[in-house]
């Protein structure tokens, strides 16, 4: 693939061409020539859009596609076309599906599925044989096949020695190890946040105590056991300072926010919309406040769409038999931009793909092409003709967002809207 692309503002804190805008040669998928007025005597393709910016490829650590199982709600194919089109060159999907992927072979799967993609797709695979929380998958066998983490998605371990035993078996070959910030017991029957609002809604609320003592527990574990742990989509102002000081010790643990938990909180839920049903759930603006500062001073290591396809039959239900869950991928750019500065939302989704096992490309001469294609200052309200995924189930329908994506180069290929 050659491509050219013409006068565009490269957003890149670790490029040499930080700040400046430039044409980019791209021969071969790789960066040949940074310059101006870069001529193109071989007629290349030429990329030409308006206000157009460049950064390094966007990574989410969190999305569910559904298949195997789960078609209907949204397919691995789909999905990772919904994701370039959406910024991200790479994404870490879930292993939520039907069968749970809990064994090489399922994750062998996936890998194949996706690897003609233009999107790099990182298998996660569950860390209980089918997400039950009583006996550990085969997690050695399945990093040999390419998982890059273990996490039952959503679900908690009640089991505090499973987990102390789950990161003394990974350290033995650098697993990570993802545990949900839950505690199923303080939680119930719960449906929302705790607080005037679910009293007022009558609504059974998830205590923020729920997470927190979830947390405090895993943090002893994992001082006591050694490895490496993450924590994935905190919500509290608690769970951050309880990191906070975990990373003080020299913890080696990572957590990550959800998109929609950095600026919605649980007064939106008064007209009973299931589209804001998700888990953790939303909380309240000074959680909001702690979970922002914690995200600028690094407590926080990366934010995540949380992307989870579910279908009409599973949302447009009474709000008590909802499912949990929220597309993202479309809406994550725009909805960045309305709390950081263009900056700080390009560094947020670039962060976190070392930790994962993501390949790390800058925007100098020679490396590999991975690029996302944006323009940060389109301003418009989010709408359904804006949504790429087969299910609909977005949390920020009808909210005004600030940037649109272009598309992705990665892989040698070229994806644009």
């Amino acid at each position: 693939m050659n491509i050219l692309i013409k006068s565009a503002t490269i957003i890149d804190s670790k490029s040499e061409f930080h700040n400046q805008t430039l044409d980019l040669l791209i021969e071969e998928g790789r960066i040949a020539q940074i310059g101006t007025s870069l001529a193109n005597p071989n007629n290349y393709k030429e990329i030409a859009l308006e206000n157009l910016h460049i950064s390094q490829g966007w990574f989410d650590s969190s999305v569910s596609f559904g298949e195997p199982g789960f078609e209907e709600r949204e397919t691995i194919e789909n999905g990772l076309t919904t994701a370039a089109l959406s910024g991200f060159t790479t994404v870490a999907m879930n292993a939520n599906s039907y069968p749970i992927i809990d064994t090489s072979s399922d994750i062998a799967f996936v890998a194949s599925k996706a690897r003609a993609h233009a999107v790099n797709l990182l298998p996660i695979g569950a860390l209980t044989r089918n997400s039950e929380g009583i006996d550990l998958a085969e997690l050695y066998d399945m990093k040999s096949a390419g998982a890059v983490v273990f996490y039952d998605y959503k679900k908690s371990i009640a089991n505090a020695n499973l987990m102390k035993i789950a990161l003394q078996y990974a350290s033995n070959f650098n697993g990570l190890i993802c545990s949900f910030p839950n505690d199923n017991k303080i939680a119930g029957k719960g449906v929302m946040n705790e607080h005037v609002t679910s009293t007022t809604l009558g609504l059974k609320g998830i205590p923020a105590l729920a997470e927190e003592l979830q947390v405090a527990r895993d943090l002893f574990i994992l001082e006591y056991t050694g490895g490496k742990l993450h924590i994935p989509t905190i919500s509290t102002a608690k769970s951050v300072d309880l990191i906070r000081e975990a990373k003080a010790k020299k913890l080696d643990v990572t957590c990550s926010v959800a998109i929609h938990n950095l600026i919605l909180d649980d007064s939106v839920l008064t007209d009973f919309n299931t589209h804001y049903k998700v888990l953790p759930p939303l909380r309240t603006p000074n959680d909001i406040s702690a979970l922002i500062e914690g995200v600028k001073d690094g407590t926080i290591d990366m934010v995540t769409t949380d992307h989870n396809p579910l279908n009409i039959e599973e949302k447009k239900v009474e709000f008590d038999y909802a499912a949990y869950g929220t597309i993202g991928l479309e809406s994550a750019f725009g909805a960045l931009q309305q709390i950081f500065t263009l900056k700080k939302t390009i560094e947020v989704l670039t962060k976190g793909k070392q930790r994962f096992g993501a390949e790390h490309s800058t925007l100098n001469i020679g490396n590999a092409a991975n690029i996302t294609l944006f323009n940060p200052d389109t301003k418009y309200t989010f709408s359904a003709s804006d949504i790429i995924s087969k299910s609909k189930n977005a949390i920020f329908e009808g909210t005004s967002l600030k940037g649109k994506v272009y598309g992705i180069i990665n892989n040698n290929q070229l994806v644009l809207k």
